[in-house]
């Protein structure tokens, strides 16, 4: 194993996590960022329970791709098997992240995707946010985070959704998760969802709910000026 390598992906896995907090996403411990590293053969990941106060690049934990725990490490969040389903399945994804920010919660409660009302949400998602079924009991006994993995792996294939263009999900009475091709990548694409899913809601409750997405020729030109072979945003 790459010990030089490890210590640098302990180091951005750290600084991805502290992040949370700082954008507002996070109280408590109610939240995680991890990172796979396909070369080197692993996943680093946020410790269980562990404060953010108290957090540093060292308490990190690695895991093989499959999620299993090289020894003398502390135990690692308890999303984990929701990160390597998600990674098995999405082979482009290289950071997730998992919170409980209070907007994108919400919609994951009311059992709704999160609309693309307006640009905003157009930059950053090709159209609306999904929400997973709920789990049944049967899942939850079976296996309780590596079922939410699969029920988020089930919602995107079974409405045709591209994990790229859409890098964000809510799952039904839990919460939301994001991905992307890096961990600034993911932690933005999380901070992106909470504030859509709260435009989201206030349009709703100013319009009386009677809205439509936009259309989608105002969708393709949003999106597709950031990403893409054609994007033209930026430097």
């Amino acid at each position: 194993m790459n010990q030089e390598r490890i210590k640098q992906l302990k180091q951005e896995v750290c600084e991805a996590n502290l992040a949370l907090p700082r954008a507002g996403l996070v109280k408590l411990t109610w939240g995680n960022v991890s990172v796979k590293d396909e070369a080197a053969g692993v996943i680093v990941i946020k410790p269980s329970g562990v404060a953010y106060d108290a957090m540093t690049p060292d308490k990190m934990v690695v895991t093989n791709l499959e999620g299993n725990l090289f020894t003398g490490q502390l135990k690692p969040s308890s999303d984990l098997a929701t990160h390597v389903v998600l990674y098995q399945n999405f082979p482009e994804v290289s950071a997730i992240v998992h919170t409980h920010s209070k907007w994108a919660v919400s919609f994951a409660q009311a059992g709704r995707d999160i609309p693309a009302y307006g640009t905003t949400h157009a930059d950053a998602f090709y159209g609306a946010v999904p929400c997973t079924r709920m789990l049944s009991k049967a899942e939850i006994e079976r296996g309780y985070e590596q079922e939410t993995g699969r029920v988020i792996i089930e919602a995107f294939n079974k409405r045709q959704i591209d994990p790229n263009a859409v890098p964000g999900v809510v799952v039904r009475g839990h919460g939301p998760f994001s991905w992307g091709k890096n961990s600034k990548q993911a932690v933005e694409n999380s901070i992106i969802l909470d504030e859509v899913a709260e435009m989201a809601l206030a349009t709703e409750l100013l319009s009386g709910g009677e809205i439509q997405p936009i259309p989608s020729f105002l969708l393709d030109k949003h999106y597709w000026r950031k990403h893409g072979k054609t994007a033209y945003y930026g430097q």
